[in-house]
């Protein structure tokens, strides 16, 4: 599974904080443990100790903070085993995972041994080209619209798309322009970039609205934007969101990062 290396390596950090946070609480724990009782309507508390009275020391209602420390020692010891347990369990199969390993049999294999197989699925790179070379009808150019031409000679409708298009065609990123999408409950739409994304192996959309300030405008693109997560298509995961007004600009700085986060 794509990705699925770099999930349990954060996953592993996520639990060695916790294990370094519930550790640290436990050093100043209290002795003993804590056992509750229902009388009637109301919860007695009381301390057990090692070797002591099994049913433990009663503990009267001015002992309110030691009945919390105790009951955390226990959360906090509960916790802790559990992190140790699934760290360890992270920690063996990070050792012995890496992203991609049915792919790299095939690849590993002689070119010539490779034309007398057929892998069990695509490569990445098959699945690549299949689907950049898949046909789609791009969406026309009014006769007034300025004609702006990206480095790979292909019209885009702005400047700023025009910085994007370049940024993705200098950095390798295969792209659809304006390929058709049908949003069900709104229709057809043209996101501005579609990208069969390296990371998660499914399309992502980008969406460049650069003209903020005008509120007409802004109205258009927040109904986009929800009908995309009325579908099922949300910012952060499969849809990529970039803004501009007249006084804050396109930031390709912003640009590379989103793309290192959600496509390659």
């Amino acid at each position: 599974m794509a990705g699925l290396r770099e999930m349990l390596l954060k996953e592993q950090s996520r639990l060695e904080e916790i294990l370094k946070k519930t550790e640290e609480r436990m050093k100043d724990a209290p002795e003993g443990s804590l056992r509750l009782s229902r009388s009637g309507k109301s919860v007695q508390y009381y301390r057990c100790m090692p070797g002591k009275q099994k049913n433990g020391e009663y503990l009267p209602k001015a002992e309110g903070q030691l009945v919390r420390r105790l009951a955390q020692k226990s959360y906090d010891q509960k916790v802790a085993k559990l992190a140790g347990r699934r760290l360890a369990q992270i920690k063996r199969m990070v050792k012995d995972y890496e992203d991609d390993e049915i792919e790299s049999l095939f690849l590993n294999e002689h070119k010539e041994r490779q034309k007398l197989i057929r892998p069990v699925e695509p490569t990445w790179e098959q699945r690549l080209e299949a689907w950049i070379n898949e046909e789609y009808l791009q969406k026309e150019f009014r006769e007034d619209v300025p004609v702006i031409l990206t480095e790979r000679g292909e019209r885009v409708r702005s400047k700023s798309e025009k910085l994007l298009a370049d940024y993705f065609w200098r950095s390798g990123i295969l792209y659809k322009y304006e390929r058709p999408l049908h949003l069900k409950g709104f229709g057809i739409v043209h996101p501005d970039f579609t990208f069969l994304s390296r990371k998660t192996r499914q399309e992502v959309y980008w969406e460049h609205d650069g003209r903020m300030d005008d509120p007409v405008y802004a109205q258009r693109a927040i109904r986009k934007i929800q009908a995309y997560e009325q579908n099922g298509i949300y910012p952060g995961e499969k849809l990529i969101l970039t803004f501009e007004t007249e006084k804050s600009v396109l930031d390709l700085r912003m640009v590379k990062r989103l793309a290192e986060k959600y496509l390659i």
